[in-house]
This record gives structure tokens, sequence and C-alpha cells, in this order.
């Protein structure tokens, strides 16, 4: 059995990304600067760096499948993340395949949970970081610590009053913790 491992959950959008709502196609998808640096030194102090992402948008009809694994797979090769997690489904899509209720979606705890299938991770000293609310009481909801960035939505956008653990600009002062 391998020796487990913490890892940091990171949203995509706003985390590792520009937040641009939509991402339709590889083109669109701007990565921070600093992005591929955070991940590498995430990997140095022994975290996996896995993305955990909601993309309603497949369920909407505003993507394929398709088209977000090629996105995926640009920034994987870009960062150097070890995996990613999405969930394709929203209870009012238009796409009937992805039009449902579903424990992946965060706040739900589905895709920390696949990924714990595939990696040996140490959940409890784990971090979920992202720029909503959403990301938070995932993190929450799994028993783990929490950090919300402001270079997504950030607190000046936040859907409901949650209480992260850390709050910080961007990734990078959120490395300096780690």
């Amino acid at each position: 059995m391998r020796e487990k491992r913490p890892a940091v959950f990171l949203d995509r959008d706003g985390v590792l990304v520009e937040e641009r709502g939509y991402v339709l196609s590889v083109n669109e998808l701007n990565i921070f600067p600093y992005a591929e640096e955070c991940v590498r030194k995430m990997k140095e102090r022994n975290y996996y760096a896995i993305v955990i992402t909601n993309q309603s948008g497949i369920a909407r009809g505003f993507f394929s499948e398709q088209v977000l694994k090629e996105v995926n797979t640009y920034l994987i090769e870009k960062t150097g993340i070890d995996g990613i997690y999405y969930c394709p489904h929203h209870p009012k899509g238009k796409v009937q395949a992805y039009s449902r209720f579903c424990h992946c979606r965060k706040p739900g705890i589905g895709l920390l949970e696949m990924a714990c299938e595939t990696f040996s991770i140490d959940l409890k000293n784990s971090y979920m970081v992202g720029d909503r609310a959403s990301d938070i009481r995932t993190g929450q909801n799994a028993g783990i610590k929490t950090v919300l960035l402001e270079s997504g939505y950030g607190t000046a956008r936040l859907e409901e009053t949650v209480k992260p653990d850390y709050i910080f600009q961007d990734l990078k002062e959120f490395i300096k913790i780690l």
C-alpha cells in the first residue's frame, strides 16, 4: 500500500485560471502566470495537486464533455497538476443525460471521494482552495482546511456567508503557508 500524502484540492476557475464564466475552448483558458510554479511547490512539499470543479456548462448545453476533456488535458500539460475531477451535472440542465442532482457537485464531496479512490490521500491534512462559498462548504463537508482566494469571485461576490480557515489574495500567497 502506498504511503498517504495530503492533497491540495483546487477549484479551477479563479484559482488556477482566470474567472471568465464558461470556458468554451482551450483558447479561452487563461492560466494564471504563477499557476505552474505553485503546483510545483505543492509537489515539492509532498502534496498532491488535484483540481475539483463544477462544470455545469455541459448540462446546460454550452459545451461538450469532449471539449472539457481537451481543456483538462491542456491544463494538466501546462501546470503539472496530478488530476482533474469534474461534475458535469446540474439539476436545471438542458442536456437530459446531465440534468440531475448528484453527490459530486460541490458542495458535495463526491469529487474528493473519487480522487481518494485514485490517489492515496491523507484527507485530514489536506486543503480545499477556491474562490466561492461552494468551495469552502465542500472543504468543510469533507472536514479539511479551507482557503478562500480573492483571485476569482472572492469575498466580494460570495453566494452565501462562509468562514474559511484562511483568506488570501491568490494561490501565490497560499503557497507561503503550505
